[in-house]
């Protein structure tokens, strides 16, 4: 079965009862159970709702995977799964990683006992050179935010299993319709399903999955105790969003490729990241483990100055935090996905004061580059 029939099927998942071709909208916090010894598949949707769950089920079949869970935000997801190591553990995390992220790993697993080291991912030697006897994961963003770094899936995946590691990644930028970690190996993928997946900037949302029955236990475990699971009418929201996610995806992720192209050739734009570019470092690596460039490119217009001149002069994209909408949204990484980073971390990851985000929705790809042309005319 193709990956789009496939899509369309896992997320039309048929109401047994009514036979109606959308998944029912459960709202109720609580079950009735069968007798005082028999209790039912359900007792409180905390624990478990069959909207909840038919979501759950779909996004892990859309990943590869046999088990996901769906929890409030992409934070709440990538959290969860950290949560599930203890006190002394210590974590390998790609230097290049989203900042809300580096904000658990700096400011909140450090007061549990958990400790990490940031390495660039794009060298396995440094990656080694980090294990510790107490590492326990190897945690990869692919291609990162916002610089579009690429990890080697395969070659991390090789390093801990040799070392003993679970791995970890972040899927968000490419979805399950063109990048596949389980089948590569990894562990645990997690998503923030706020962006592609959902797509309209009308929800809040996470997901992880995994093919390990004792992970799965693990992250089942964190999400009924934390509780900071999906609401039901958002997850109605977000299977509605993945029915389109293939053509939409494709049409953003073809529009992101001739944009960077066009930017490339521009004598205004400093540098332009974009794995779907031959020129960038990480292609050959992308192209191997990815079937698209995807929908999100960074470009450096050479200063704080110029990016605020373009931002102000453009018309279409909006200008905001997040990705992956059916609007283009432009954003500046520095104050906003990384504010959490000092001036000094933000170059060391690579996040220079010119560099601008662009999510690629569904306009007309020469309406935004007529637009990206007139705003960078600004610049001096």
């Amino acid at each position: 079965m193709g990956k789009w029939t496939n899509l369309i099927k896992q997320t039309t998942d048929s109401d047994p009862i009514s036979g109606a071709v959308n998944t029912p909208i459960q709202l109720s916090s609580t079950f009735s159970q069968a007798d005082f010894d028999t209790y039912g598949h359900f007792d409180y949707s905390r624990s478990g709702n069959p909207t909840r769950e038919s979501g759950e089920r779909t996004l892990a079949s859309l990943e590869g995977g046999k088990y996901g869970y769906l929890f409030s935000t992409g934070m709440a997801a990538i959290s969860s799964v950290l949560f599930i190591f203890s006190s002394g553990d210590h974590l390998v995390v790609s230097k290049q990683v989203y900042g809300g992220t580096f904000r658990i790993l700096h400011d909140v697993l450090p007061r549990f006992g958990i400790t990490y080291d940031l390495v660039d991912f794009s060298n396995i030697e440094e990656i080694k050179k980090a294990i510790k006897p107490n590492t326990k994961a190897l945690y990869i963003e692919t291609p990162a935010n916002p610089t579009l770094n690429i990890t080697d899936i395969s070659a991390v995946v090789a390093l801990a299993k040799e070392q003993g590691l679970l791995t970890i990644a972040d899927n968000t930028f490419m979805t399950p319709l063109t990048q596949r970690p389980l089948e590569l190996g990894v562990d645990i993928v997690v998503h923030s399903a706020t962006k592609f997946l959902a797509g309209h900037s009308d929800i809040l949302a996470g997901v992880a999955v995994t093919n390990d029955d004792e992970l799965a236990k693990r992250i089942y475990f964190i999400q009924n105790a934390v509780g900071a699971t999906l609401g039901v009418t958002d997850t109605w929201l977000l299977l509605r969003g993945l029915k389109t996610l293939g053509v939409r995806y494709k049409r953003s992720s073809e529009s992101a490729q001739t944009i960077a192209e066009h930017l490339q050739a521009d004598k205004r734009v400093v540098q332009v990241l974009y794995p779907g570019l031959s020129s960038h470092k990480g292609y050959d690596i992308h192209q191997r483990q990815a079937s698209s460039g995807g929908a999100v490119l960074s470009f450096d217009v050479g200063s704080l100055e110029n990016a605020r001149k373009v931002v102000e002069h453009l018309e279409i994209p909006i200008f905001s935090v997040s990705l992956g909408a059916v609007e283009s949204i432009i954003s500046y990484p520095p104050k906003m996905s990384h504010a959490e980073l000092n001036s000094e971390e933000l170059l060391e990851v690579g996040i220079t004061p010119g560099l601008l985000r662009l999510s690629v929705g569904l306009e007309d790809v020469e309406d935004l580059i007529d637009d990206l042309d007139q705003a960078l005319s600004y610049i001096d």
